[in-house]
């Protein structure tokens, strides 16, 4: 059951199970978030929280929620929902649950990137972030050069991504054993995703990437939809399916390469947001709302498990995500090799 919603020539398919399931997870998902803020080495009671962000805290309270805690926690929202978009983009259309953005070589490359700006120029922020953009298009375009020659096709896709993935991070490596012990420490967080230290213009960088991209995304949903049926089905339905795929996979590019300049490469969560939903909703819903969503709530739990789990010490994010994703991801490779095909998603 769907409905349409029109603004002029504009319509937009609404699904209710997804925006109910997208309701339910983005609750949740910010519920973690604020306990995110309250929990800590100087816990805070909920209501505590609520009067510092209305403006009614104290000063001791302002600088724990606002200034550390709270740029943190909307991170780690704000990187979980784009890479949960990115990752449901990917994966529609290839057609493959293994397409993602971590698999296929973008966070790597935006990882790349990043690390070149900071261990060779020395840039500072606002360089990082052009360097994350410029790493993960160049890996994205050589992705797509090299597994669309012969057609278009996920398993494709995965393979060269693979291999790419294993170059970028190789590269990256390298650069930190040529580094001095300083610059290999800023670097660091760009190998293995990190949310400890955010400020707000981290908010700000990968704010900018959703804001720019989600609409994107939302306007050409119904071209998600036709790669379902096939290369040429689709082709033959909609003749400008072509340029709406690029335009897709350029968001997709975009969303994953600022989340990562923000918290650097959060490991597996684009693999599996995707898939959550689809086992919830079925194949035929979009679920871009519920991804966004799962993604959201995915960051922000094994940051908050991570931050806790050996207090006072710390682990990276991207350390518990990709503890947790890996098997997602051999399971997918297993139930693909019972079934004897490349794997579809759904």
């Amino acid at each position: 059951m769907t409905a349409t919603l029109r603004a002029g020539r504009v319509s937009v398919r609404v699904e209710p199970a997804s925006v109910l399931l997208g309701a339910g997870v983005w609750t949740a998902a910010l519920v973690v978030g604020l306990a995110a803020v309250a929990v800590g080495d100087y816990p805070l009671p909920l209501p505590a929280v609520l009067d510092t962000l209305t403006g009614h805290g104290t000063l001791l309270s302002y600088d724990v929620v606002v200034r550390n805690r709270l740029p943190r926690a909307v991170v780690a929202l704000l990187v979980g929902a784009s890479l949960g978009l990115a990752g449901t983009v990917l994966q529609r259309i290839a057609r493959n649950p293994l397409v993602s953005p971590d698999v296929i070589g973008i966070a790597s490359g935006a990882s790349a990137g990043a690390v070149v700006m900071i261990v060779v120029v020395g840039a500072g922020a606002t360089a990082v972030v052009a360097g994350a953009l410029a790493g993960s298009a160049v890996t994205a375009a050589t992705v797509h050069a090299i597994a669309a020659r012969g057609g278009f096709a996920g398993h494709r896709l995965v393979l060269v991504g693979i291999g790419v993935t294993a170059l970028a991070n190789a590269a990256a490596s390298f650069l930190l054993t040529r580094s001095d012990r300083y610059a290999a420490k800023q670097a660091a967080t760009w190998l293995v995703g990190d949310l400890a230290g955010r400020s707000w213009p981290d908010v700000l960088t990968v704010a900018t990437g959703l804001a720019l991209g989600a609409p994107v995304v939302l306007l050409l949903t119904r071209h998600l939809r036709l790669p379902e049926l096939g290369e040429e089905t689709a082709r033959t339905l909609d003749g400008r399916i072509g340029q709406a795929r690029a335009a897709l996979v350029a968001t997709a590019v975009g969303l994953t390469a600022l989340a990562t300049a923000a918290a650097g490469p959060v490991a597996f969560v684009a693999l599996v947001a995707p898939q959550i939903v689809r086992r919830v909703l079925g194949v035929r819903p979009s679920g871009l709302l519920p991804a966004a969503g799962v993604g959201a709530l995915v960051v922000a739990a094994a940051d908050l498990v991570a931050r806790r789990l050996f207090s006072p010490d710390e682990l990276p994010a991207g350390v518990l995500t990709a503890a947790v994703g890996a098997p997602v991801l051999l399971w997918l490779l297993v139930r693909a090799n019972r079934a004897g095909v490349s794997p579809r998603s759904g």
